[in-house]
């Protein structure tokens, strides 16, 4: 108490963040025991009866349990096989040496992540139409029939992540370029002075430097596997690649709000967190292992 007493100043300048992470965080999460009861709202959820399990086990008995699984872990990797993207490019950025030109590189490639969903979704619309978009009349232009991109089952995933790269990159870029910047520069000049190449400096400088970081997003990366967004995922859904764009999101909402199923999407909802909470402190027991890094 006598530290909180010291620092009073700062408690209350934290105060605000605590009170809405209380109300909008914590504070519903007793809803969760919908998951476990038939919900009714005319009853409430504490009148609602007790059904136990039911709902899970009618989620892992129905057909859609694969399929949105399957599609939820498929992109899901395969976003995660892009992490080391933002990485890479924050290392060639910081290989630039002209400020000026470096800067403007910067600006333009942040732009894109302040792009809405909605915006980004339309322009995919537009670019890959086999009809009147870009894709439609570049092949026309050499006397080919454009295919039918936006829908492919099979090409959904690629749509969706490599959308996402080109529109985060340079966003995500920006905590590793920070981390660079706390490299000293006696550094690479004693590394110049050895004979270094540019290529070794980052090998033996950059990246351990960066190591922490990419630790530590990692981890956090892993604690959301699952966690497909369902802004895009249903933006760009239709009716011929529904095969292959059902991701427990879009399907939680399907369920919950346009068939009023609450109990049922309650329950396939805390089934995903669950499972990301598990790989959460999976990786983050792996992280303290077999390195210095951790979340806690």
């Amino acid at each position: 108490m006598l530290r909180i007493g010291k620092n009073w100043g700062l408690y209350l300048l934290l105060l605000p963040a605590v009170t809405l992470l209380l109300c909008f965080t914590y504070k519903p999460m007793y809803g969760v025991i919908i998951a476990f009861k038939d919900f009714k709202p005319a009853l409430g959820i504490m009148d609602s009866p007790w059904v136990g399990l039911k709902y899970f086990e009618k989620f892992f008995q129905s057909y859609q349990f694969w399929i949105t699984i399957k599609n939820t872990v498929l992109i899901s990797l395969y976003s995660f096989a892009m992490f080391p993207i933002p990485i890479i490019f924050a290392i060639l950025v910081n290989q630039l040496r002209a400020n000026r030109y470096k800067r403007v590189f910067q600006t333009i490639t942040y732009m894109p992540h302040f792009i809405s969903t909605i915006v980004i979704a339309g322009l995919m619309m537009i670019l890959l139409s086999p009809g009147n978009g870009l894709m439609g009349n570049l092949f026309r232009l050499f006397g080919a029939e454009a295919p039918n991109v936006m829908g492919s089952a099979s090409l959904f995933s690629s749509i969706y992540v490599w959308s996402d790269v080109w529109q985060h990159t340079g966003w995500d870029s920006i905590i590793y370029l920070a981390a660079l910047s706390a490299v000293s520069p006696s550094l690479y000049e004693a590394a110049t002075v050895d004979g270094a190449t540019r290529w070794q400096k980052i090998w033996y400088i950059d990246i351990p430097m960066l190591i922490p970081t990419i630790v530590t997003l990692l981890i956090l990366r892993v604690g959301g596997l699952l966690g497909v967004g369902f802004e895009k995922a249903y933006l760009l859904q239709n009716n011929l690649n529904i095969s292959g764009s059902e991701v427990i999101s879009t399907y939680v909402y399907k369920i919950g709000l346009l068939s009023s199923q609450y109990s049922f999407s309650a329950a396939i909802n805390l089934f995903n967190t669950l499972i990301n909470f598990a790989l959460l402190i999976l990786v983050n027991q792996i992280a303290k292992k077999y390195s210095e890094n951790s979340l806690w």
